[in-house]
């Protein structure tokens, strides 16, 4: 007994449920605007070599004859942006001339990150992902420890504070650190509202709150578009992205601490004070002698186990069937997240509008988010996010075989891998989440979380690699995304099940299946024996009639 059995007497998913969830949905799309927002914040804008006779503001257009006269050309025909002929000698060049009529006035533009410098641009975005890995490691202990509410107020405040020094850096270091901080606070605002959210819903109710709250982050994802396009100089652009923070401090009034937490702390008295808010507002009664019933078990048995060595992740090593669930699960994220943002950080690379094509590329994940709702709980967690993840691997692989003059199809492709991955990747937060149990259930999103940003630290050089071969990129990410849908095939399925509450619980989780199906499965041989046996002496008491 536990809060699993409070949950229904309140409603899976009642009117103080939704109420709280709504809010800490909203904090969702402040964590898109940072994880995207370089997009745009060091977007790299067209260049080329400032001519001698110039001034550093002229335009960047220059007609046929004058592009033929001063600068190479290189691969495929076209201009170098980072050489000019001078007396018929290509030399090197170290002022150059913009082309402001996509992106206004970048980051790039002020700290010259071209040619030789150009990738400090993905260093950046490496150094972000460092800090999102940093904060899901700190964070998830911080949450498990201290509370889900202290770690995401102290997360927020953070956030707001660096996203505003990122917005005056004097230069790129500086800069890169400070987004490197914001980005370690995503985590424990976006990771510990989404726990807080799972763990006041009912098991029925926990696939719709998991991926709602993702689609959300795809609103900020698009909704960042429309800052860009209105701000068109990097530091406004990042002040403006960082100011919606502000509003979200109110939410120490608003925001309760996770009942469930409560209880695994021992603090009973908290948590039913919490259940009988909620069970006002939800209209309903809970009689104090049934809350005694089904929680001083529950926190007796929490508080034989409150050993604080046995809350570490590291712990999940020292039981072989959790060990390798999680091993899985682990490359389950690196694959998602890598592919994710290698995809999502490639737009301004697509041919068109790098606004339009971004927007798309944040709109797909609707409809795989809705295919979630729809499909979760029926098909079950399990075999929906490996098929998403298969199918996103297929369809990337399968752009090596696009011809180089179908640039749609390839584009085509990659959408559909997009919008594969991001149902998968909404998957994977509802999978493992049920698949930890809760005394690190933090700490163990937080440790998947920290698989996956290796894989989105490694994606921006990935993305370099189209300078080799233009294909390789989507083929790296193609195949990471199609083994890791074959090798989760093995994974238990979660649907509907009782979250498990202790290591042990967890270590029983998926093997009680697998050794009731072995056991079904050995009785089954069993009579079959039986039965050809007993037929067997049929046959031969016949015979010897």
């Amino acid at each position: 007994m536990g809060y699993d059995d409070v949950i229904p007497l309140l409603g899976d998913f009642g009117r103080y449920q939704k109420r709280i969830y709504f809010l800490l949905c909203l904090p969702a799309i402040l964590c898109a605007f940072h994880k995207l927002g370089n997009v745009f914040l060091v977007a790299e804008p067209k260049y080329r070599c400032q001519l001698p006779s110039e001034l550093p503001n002229s335009s960047y257009e220059l007609d046929a004859r004058e592009w033929d006269l001063w600068y190479p050309k290189i691969a495929d025909e076209r201009y170098s942006q980072c050489e000019i002929i001078i007396d018929n000698k290509t030399q090197n060049c170290d002022t150059f001339i913009y082309d402001h009529t996509l992106y206004g006035y970048t980051a790039v533009i002020e700290w010259q990150l071209t040619c030789d410098s150009a990738y400090l641009i993905a260093t950046g975005n490496s150094i972000f992902m460092v800090g999102v890995m940093i904060g899901s490691i700190g964070f998830g202990e911080m949450s498990d420890r201290w509370g889900r509410k202290k770690t995401f107020f102290l997360s927020l405040v953070i956030q707001v504070v660096f996203g505003a020094l990122a917005g005056f850096a004097p230069e790129f270091w500086s800069f890169s650190i400070a987004r490197a901080v914001v980005g370690a606070t995503t985590s424990g605002v976006f990771l510990v509202a989404y726990v807080i959210g799972l763990e006041m819903v009912g098991p029925s109710k926990r696939m719709i709150a998991g991926t709602v709250c993702h689609m959300f982050f795809s609103l900020g994802y698009m909704l960042t578009t429309v800052f860009a396009l209105y701000i068109t100089e990097w530091r406004s652009l990042q002040l403006a992205l960082t100011a919606p923070g502000i509003v979200f401090l109110s939410y120490w009034w608003l925001i309760p601490e996770s009942c469930r937490w409560l209880i695994n702390q021992n603090r009973t008295d908290e948590a039913k004070r919490l259940i009988h808010e909620a069970a006002k507002v939800n209209q309903v009664t809970i009689a104090e002698e049934t809350l005694e019933s089904l929680l001083v078990p529950e926190c007796a048995r929490a508080k034989e186990n409150a050993d604080p060595k046995q809350t570490s992740v590291i712990n999940i090593f020292r039981y072989p069937n959790l060990r390798k669930r999680s091993l899985i699960i682990f490359f389950d994220w690196f694959a998602n997240n890598i592919t994710y943002y290698g995809l999502s950080w490639n737009t301004n690379n697509l041919a068109g509008d790098p606004y339009l094509n971004f927007v798309i590329s944040g709109a797909v994940e609707i409809p795989g988010y809705l295919f979630l709702i729809l499909t979760l709980n029926r098909w079950g967690r399990k075999f929906v996010m490996c098929g998403c993840m298969i199918l996103s691997g297929c369809a990337l692989l399968l752009t090596i075989v696009v011809p180089a003059d179908m640039q749609w199809l390839t584009i085509s492709l990659a959408m559909i891998g997009k919008l594969s991955i991001t149902a998968s990747y909404g998957a994977v937060y509802i999978f493992s989440t049920e698949q930890f149990p809760t005394v690190i259930r933090n700490a163990g999103l937080g440790a998947g979380s920290t698989c996956a940003r290796v894989g989105s630290i490694t994606a921006p050089y990935i993305n370099i690699l189209t300078r080799i071969w233009q294909p390789l990129p989507l083929l790296i990410f193609g195949a990471l995304s199609f083994v890791g849908g074959v090798m989760s095939l093995v994974l238990p399925e979660t649907l509907n099940r009782k979250l498990p509450e202790t290591f042990e619980e967890g270590e029983k989780f998926g093997r009680r299946v697998r050794d009731e199906q072995d056991i079904h499965l050995n009785g089954v041989q069993t009579r079959a024996r039986t039965e050809s046996d007993t037929t067997r002496r049929i046959l031969m008491d016949k015979e010897g009639e």
